[in-house]
């Protein structure tokens, strides 16, 4: 492979993004989108990891298995490994320098995007995510067909 090219890569605004793009970034907000049938998850990722070494006292910073994310959602990641990661398509909405303000943005998403009542015309739900937060639950608000 091309240096900074890896295998489905995560674009942003029309392009692929590299670790060179990242820059002062911590994190960001992403939509991952099955091509074969429309449904959608929407998540958060950090450019980031910190670890404290054996035997050291400091943490120290390494990037992330961000290239190779496909969310946390066990149902987005069964239709994964049963279409391939070719049928998959993974965006970035939008890029945040902290942790609160990439945690935040991910929230904002959910709700302004309905994830826990929005369906498709088939009356599936339009995405994989099945709560937000921990607190609010897909099965407490979604109506089979319900549109909003």
């Amino acid at each position: 492979m091309v240096e900074g090219v890896y295998e489905n890569p995560w674009t942003y605004q029309g392009a692929t993004f590299t670790s060179d793009d990242i820059d002062d970034k911590f994190g960001f907000v992403y939509c991952i989108t099955n091509n074969t049938n429309g449904r959608q998850y929407i998540g958060r990722k950090y450019f980031w990891k910190f670890r404290t070494p054996r035997g050291k006292k400091r943490k120290v910073k390494s990037e992330s298995d961000w290239k190779k994310y496909y969310g946390s959602s066990e149902e987005l990641k069964e239709e994964i490994l049963k279409l391939g990661r070719h049928n998959f398509s993974r965006v970035m909405l939008s890029l945040h320098k902290t942790v609160g303000k990439t945690n935040f943005e991910e929230t904002r998403q959910l709700f302004l995007n309905g994830v826990l009542t929005e369906s498709l015309s088939d009356g599936t739900p339009k995405y994989y995510n099945s709560n937000i937060l921990s607190r609010y639950f897909r099965k407490d608000y979604y109506e089979v067909g319900q549109n909003g």
